[in-house]
């Protein structure tokens, strides 16, 4: 018989997971809590985002956090409500921005990111859904001469790894233009990003895939992970023991309460994203659109071939809490300013980002059971890393990965 691998979350990272592992011919069970796709692996931006190697735990960011501040109009919300929540995980971030300690990060990102695209092909070309990636690369757009001064020349002097950052042409800034009753000041172009068209699609492709290679997938919830003699089992929301040669804990922001009573330190956070999205033609933003940033809003605008998508927001909040209904009505305050084709009555979404306080993703294998790993905490990564992280989960089942500063132990 074929080892058998359970893995737990049926978000972006799992079924990445599950997939690369099933074409190794492992015998690999997905648990997915959820009947339809609605976590942050489907709310995204559908930006795979290659440009991003720095890590958001820096010297730079906790400066710019006065002025990100959500009751100053930046996308950065500190519920007094989740203070008991994410005043320790600041904290975490102050000490994991320490110059070291983000160079470090720097170097294990960049390295991560340079595979995404390659990953993403291969998975792409593997599960036969080539036609969704699309290598378009991305805009960042200014309305103001101040602020376009500043950000060209932050974007302009950044280590972007595979991505290329160049100054928009006339045509582009002309169409760009045409597509707000908002002014264009400046914009760059990004080359080496890219979008995913239909998250949608992605996710009922991919779990084609897992079935057609053998895999199997449950609905349902695990309540909790048992260890026996050094060996981790499953056990659903009912109490059913589920027992599996290899258990993956890819459970997103939910992780950090699988595997903290085994004595993981998990210094994880519900860190919330929120977006509108309405049914578009193609004569008010084209369908081959790259996504457009307006950096000054902190806002990133994105064309599927579903509709068109405004998100934003980084709110660190504790799990469970309701949404902000004020966070859609900024958004659409912004979409209405920009002249955007994202009607008044376009559909909300919020969802929770699992987010480490060094913002890296915790990948490896645990200490306490001998057939336990992880994949999680991708933060606002979690599409552009996760064909990647599927790859790199089957090489260190087979003990071919190398020793990766992605394991848990870097928290204690």
């Amino acid at each position: 018989m074929p080892p058998s691998t359970l893995v737990i979350g049926g978000g972006l990272i799992g079924l990445a997971t599950a997939c690369s592992l099933a074409r190794d011919g492992r015998s690999t069970c997905l648990i997915d809590p959820d009947i339809a796709p609605r976590g942050a692996s489907w709310g995204n931006a559908g930006h795979i985002a290659t440009e991003q190697v720095a890590p958001l735990a820096s010297r730079a960011t906790i400066r710019s956090f006065p002025r990100r501040l959500y009751w100053r109009g930046g996308a950065l919300s500190l519920p007094i409500g989740s203070l008991p929540h994410w005043l320790p995980f600041s904290l975490r971030l102050l000490s994991a921005a320490r110059p070291v300690r983000f160079e470090q990060g720097k170097a294990v990102l960049k390295n991560l990111l340079a595979e995404a695209m390659p990953a993403w092909e291969r998975l792409t070309r593997d599960t036969g859904t080539a036609h969704l990636l699309r290598p378009s690369g991305h805009y960042i757009i200014w309305e103001s001469e101040h602020s376009a001064a500043k950000g060209r020349e932050a974007w302009l002097s950044a280590d972007c790894g595979t991505a290329h950052m160049r100054n928009a042409r006339p045509n582009e800034l002309k169409h760009l233009s045409s597509l707000t009753k908002n002014c264009v000041a400046d914009a760059l172009f990004c080359e080496g990003s890219g979008q995913i068209t239909d998250l949608g699609a992605l996710a009922d492709k991919l779990r084609t895939a897992l079935l057609q290679l053998g895999g199997t997938i449950r609905q349902g919830r695990i309540r909790k992970l048992d260890i026996d003699h050094g060996k981790a089992r499953a056990r659903l929301s009912d109490g059913t023991p589920i027992e599996a040669d290899t258990i993956i804990v890819a459970a997103g922001a939910r992780s950090g309460d699988l595997l903290r009573p085994l004595g993981h330190h998990v210094p994880i956070i519900d860190e919330r994203g929120y977006h509108i999205e309405s049914p578009i033609n193609s004569d008010r933003w084209p369908e081959d659109m790259p996504p457009v940033v307006f950096e000054d809003r902190s806002m990133i605008v994105t064309r599927f071939l579903t509709g068109l998508r405004a998100a934003s927001f980084v709110e660190f909040s504790r799990p469970g809490a309701a949404p902000d209904p004020s966070k859609w009505g900024r958004l659409h305050h912004h979409v209405r300013d920009l002249g955007l084709p994202i009607e008044e009555d376009a559909k909300p979404w919020y969802g929770s980002r699992p987010t480490l306080p060094d913002y890296l993703p915790a990948i490896g294998k645990s200490d306490r059971a001998h057939n336990l790993f992880y994949a999680f905490g991708h933060q606002h990564l979690g599409l552009t890393l996760a064909a990647v992280t599927g790859e790199m989960m089957s090489m260190l089942l087979k003990d071919t990965l190398p020793s990766s500063a992605l394991s848990l132990t870097r928290f204690i």
